[in-house]
């Protein structure tokens, strides 16, 4: 073989060589960022990456994982109690005490007008007070009530009609004679209000994309869980719980479902994932906008993304300002209106 021959041949074992290491380089530039192997607790000096006044300091473990100690926290009144704000109530009189049981037994199969809450409450003779049924109490008088509205929309009058049926044949059932209010007019602020909630409903959503590599599913839940984020019930969706266990997340993330139900989560290729705030769900004073702003610049210089508006557009700091200042006035219109955001009424009528 000739000097020329050796070197083309030469020449070429180094340009397949260079065109597989490119290849190599490309396809490992391209991977999906990976979580970071778990590594000792910093130490208690180490700067918080959020704003404790915020009260979202990152957690020392690296991933995802439900915390016991969430049964400490103190827990908020979950019972539902019926108000003349979004409710249509109408009075049961009875003519003797009733028991707790017996009520509880004339109760419908089913806690639903339509797609509307209906609730029954009784009069204790212990406390004079309207309060949930429960077995051992004994009540003078009870209301039953349904939702004037929800997200789904108003109250109508076959609702109105089914509410009047479920009502009436809980009053047979324990000897009650039952007052209703007229159909029209109930109907009518059914819908009065549902025109208030649907201008005054805000589900805020900044979308976080990928600048060059994807990121894989550990490795957005690694970045989210340093910042107080867990799983969700559903695929795809993690949490950041309330202070208060059983109430409504401040924040949640979403990515892609099928991504989290893949065979190997290591393989997903994730560009993009929204963090969302439900805004009539979150109390005012918890400054929820803020801990969403704020989560979502950390995330983003972390994890090498911008942040945009879902439809590609990037939100600058005078935007994020802008939206700020439309919330302080959404909140008013809230509170003017006795809905205040993360209220019990709120967070039933924005449901």
């Amino acid at each position: 073989m000739s000097s020329l021959q050796l070197g083309l041949a030469a020449l070429g074992g180094l340009t397949v060589g260079a065109v597989l290491i490119y290849n190599h380089w490309t396809a490992r530039k391209n991977e999906p960022r990976q979580a970071e192997p778990l590594r000792e607790p910093a130490p208690p000096d180490v700067e918080p990456v959020l704003n404790t006044e915020l009260g979202m300091t990152p957690s020392v473990l690296l991933a995802p994982v439900l915390d016991d100690g969430f049964v400490n926290f103190p827990l908020p009144e979950r019972k539902i109690h019926l108000d003349a704000l979004i409710d249509v109530m109408a009075l049961i009189e009875v003519e003797q005490v009733v028991s707790g049981d017996a009520a509880l037994n004339a109760l419908p199969a089913t806690r639903r007008v339509g797609s509307k809450l209906f609730t029954v409450e009784g009069l204790s003779q212990d406390s004079g007070l309207w309060d949930g049924l429960a077995p051992s109490r004994r009540y003078t008088a009870f209301q039953a009530g349904v939702q004037l509205a929800n997200r789904v929309g108003a109250l109508n009058n076959i609702e109105f009609s089914e509410f009047v049926v479920k009502t009436q044949a809980f009053a047979d059932a324990i000897g009650g004679t039952v007052s209703f209010s007229d159909m029209l007019e109930e109907v009518a602020r059914a819908r009065e209000l549902d025109q208030f909630a649907s201008s005054h409903d805000a589900q805020l959503s900044f979308t976080l994309c990928a600048r060059s590599a994807a990121w894989s599913l550990g490795y957005i839940q690694q970045h989210a869980a340093r910042l107080g984020f867990v799983p969700g019930v559903m695929p795809g969706r993690m949490v950041l719980p309330s202070a208060l266990h059983g109430m409504p997340p401040v924040l949640s993330i979403t990515f892609d479902t099928h991504a989290a139900l893949a065979e190997d989560p290591a393989l997903s290729a994730i560009r993009s994932f929204a963090l969302i705030l439900d805004v009539p769900q979150t109390p005012r004073q918890d400054e929820p906008f803020a801990r969403l702003r704020e989560a979502a610049v950390v995330l983003a210089e972390a994890m090498d993304g911008t942040i945009t508006d879902g439809e590609g557009r990037i939100l600058s700091e005078s935007v994020l300002d802008q939206i700020g200042l439309d919330l302080q006035q959404l909140y008013n219109a809230l509170d003017a209106r006795e809905l205040s955001a993360g209220s019990p009424q709120a967070r039933r009528l924005f449901s």
